[in-house]
């Protein structure tokens, strides 16, 4: 693995950080294209891929220093320590106050963002892969499985690739949603609603090769957020759906 890939000395280029570069400006080409092809302002895509970085990033940062007990200033500012749905609910609320604020109208703004979701969080489980951050799983003799003996959390035992399944099952959910993603045009919100249930099955169904601690049985904290997440997404499809239509201008 290759967790620094250049060393300038005190500064250096890690894989995770270029992964999140890569990630962000790809989600940005993405939405404003999407943007365009709506008719929308697609200056906007710039904003909300800065807010959903910035809240993404404070929220990962805040949510682990909250479970760690104490802020630890290094941290904040280390690629250690980014907790996932920290990030979401971080991100989700910078978003939702960016796209407020524009003259695009909303649900048909956060339909579009929803996908880009699953795809930006797949293309930065690659990040993860390359910094062997612990993000992986328990020791496996499949031929897939992986050491990481050169990773920020170190291991020599071959373990499960998790973020590899993670990206596959992202990338995977994003192509579907996207090709399908007129279906659901004439109701706006509802593929933010998709959106929000596949991110928590993927989530969910990853944890089965993660060595997260178990807190209710056989399920771990990120697993209950999954199910609140999926639960949020499935309740805004139902909602949006029941109630009559409103044309946002």
């Amino acid at each position: 693995m290759y967790p620094t890939l250049i060393d300038f000395g005190p500064v250096g280029i890690n894989s995770f950080g270029l992964m999140l570069a890569t990630a962000f400006i790809t989600v940005g080409f993405v939405i404003q294209y999407e943007l365009k092809r709506r008719g929308f302002v697609p200056e906007q895509a710039s904003a909300i891929v800065m807010a959903a970085a910035i809240g993404g990033i404070v929220g990962a940062k805040l949510y682990s220093a909250f479970l760690d007990g104490a802020i630890n200033i290094q941290e904040l500012f280390s690629t250690s320590g980014v907790v996932w749905y920290g990030g979401l609910i971080g991100g989700c609320l910078a978003v939702t106050i960016v796209v407020l604020r524009a003259p695009n109208p909303f649900f048909a703004t956060v339909d579009i963002i929803g996908p880009t979701v699953i795809l930006g969080y797949g293309i930065g489980r690659i990040g993860c892969l390359l910094a062997g951050d612990g993000d992986y799983g328990p020791p496996s003799d499949l031929p897939w499985a992986m050491a990481f003996p050169n990773g920020t959390v170190p291991t020599d035992v071959p373990v499960h690739p998790t973020p590899i399944y993670e990206s596959l099952m992202s990338f995977t959910f994003f192509g579907i949603l996207w090709s399908q993603r007129h279906r659901f045009e004439n109701v706006p919100g509802t593929t933010f609603g998709i959106s929000l249930m596949l991110l928590g099955i993927e989530r969910f169904i990853a944890e089965f090769w993660r060595i997260t601690p178990r807190v209710l049985g056989w399920m771990s904290v990120p697993q209950i957020f999954s199910v609140i997440v999926f639960v949020i997404g499935l309740g805004l499809i139902f909602f949006l759906r029941s109630c009559p239509r409103v044309v946002e201008d």
